[in-house]
Order: C-alpha cells, then sequence, then structure tokens
C-alpha cells in the first residue's frame, strides 16, 4: 500500500515539471489558502446570527478534535515527510516532523464539513478550497496522498459526529445554546458602552 501511495504522490509531484505554470497557484493553496478558513471562521461568527455561531462553535470543536486525533496518529504511526525520505520537487518549505495524518486536509475538512451542515450551498464551495488544499500538499512535496486521504476522513468524520452531538443529544444541544446565550449578552454590553 505505501509503494502505491508513493507512486501516486510521484505521479502528483511530478506535475510540478510538466505543468508548471500552476506552480505559483499551488503554492499558494498549500501555504496560504487556510488563512481563507479562518477568516470564514470569524466572519460567520461576527454576523450575528444564532445559525452561523452555532455553525462555528461546531467548526471549531470539530477541528481541534480532529487536530487532537492526528497528534495520536501521527505518533503512533510516524511517517517521514516525502522530501524527507525522496527525492522530490519540494516547492514550499516546511519542518521535518511527521507527515501522517495532514493536518491541514484534517482541520479544513472539519471546518468545510462543518459549514456544509448549515449551508449547503456554500458549503460545497468550502469543501472544495479543502480539497484543493489537500491535493496542492501532494502536489507541493510535502504530503503523500494517503496522508491527505486519511486527514480528509479524520476531518469529515469528527465534522459529523460532533454535528450529530450538538444537533441531536439534548444536553449538548442545551450546553451549547447556554454558551451562546452567555456570549450573546456579553457581547450586547460591550456594544452598548461603546
Amino acid at each position: 500500500m505505501l509503494q502505491l501511495d508513493y507512486q501516486l504522490f510521484e505521479l502528483i509531484n511530478n506535475l510540478t515539471e510538466k505543468i508548471s505554470f500552476l506552480n505559483p497557484i499551488m503554492i499558494f493553496l498549500a501555504s496560504r489558502a487556510e488563512y481563507l478558513f479562518y477568516a470564514a471562521v470569524i466572519i460567520y461568527w461576527f454576523t450575528r446570527t444564532d445559525k452561523n455561531r452555532r455553525m462555528v462553535f461546531v467548526a471549531l470543536v470539530s477541528a481541534a478534535i480532529g487536530l487532537g486525533i492526528s497528534v495520536v496518529l501521527g505518533d503512533f504511526f510516524y511517517r517521514d515527510r516525502p522530501f524527507v525520505a525522496h527525492e522530490v520537487f519540494q516547492l514550499v518549505p516546511h519542518a521535518v516532523n511527521a507527515s501522517f495524518p495532514s493536518d491541514h486536509a484534517t482541520a479544513s475538512f472539519a471546518i468545510a464539513m462543518s459549514i456544509w451542515f448549515y449551508r449547503r450551498k456554500e458549503g460545497w464551495l468550502w469543501l472544495a478550497l479543502a480539497a484543493a488544499i489537500s491535493f496542492s500538499r501532494v502536489w507541493v512535496g510535502v504530503h503523500y496522498p494517503l496522508d491527505v486521504t486519511t486527514g480528509m476522513v479524520n476531518g469529515v468524520l469528527c465534522a459529523l459526529l460532533i454535528h450529530l452531538v450538538f444537533s441531536k443529544w439534548s444536553p449538548a444541544k442545551k450546553l451549547l445554546e447556554g454558551i451562546l446565550k452567555i456570549y450573546n449578552k456579553i457581547e450586547q454590553s460591550i456594544w452598548k458602552k461603546k
């Protein structure tokens, strides 16, 4: 399986030479596009609708749990980055740490899937961006396909589980509503003072 993963990695990573005009786009996606997710979370939160705030809360909890799982998986199934183990076309600098699974894929899919649960039309765009980020991480030489696929599955499953917990389980729903109610009161008192 790892041999097949490496062959697929080579196929994608070699595109840096064959279709080099896409390299700047892939570099942006691999190293900067994650900031679009951060901006989205902030913008959705401050649009001041309870639906958006529920969505952001679920997205952040999903991403945090997914990233925690990634750390555990990385410790148990440590795998060197492609640029450590092989000669690759590495387009972005990266620390020499665990390649498996991809934190970028985990977090971006956890957030994108959470958005999809609340806003289907926009959610598809965020899922497409998460997929593009994941693909670009292989293109630029910092992840294997299995790394980003596992990160994607991890992020999607965490988002699904957390969404179900906060939408179907009464104690969690009440907790979330309580947190939002307290936050809204604090925010209203701040806005009134100004």
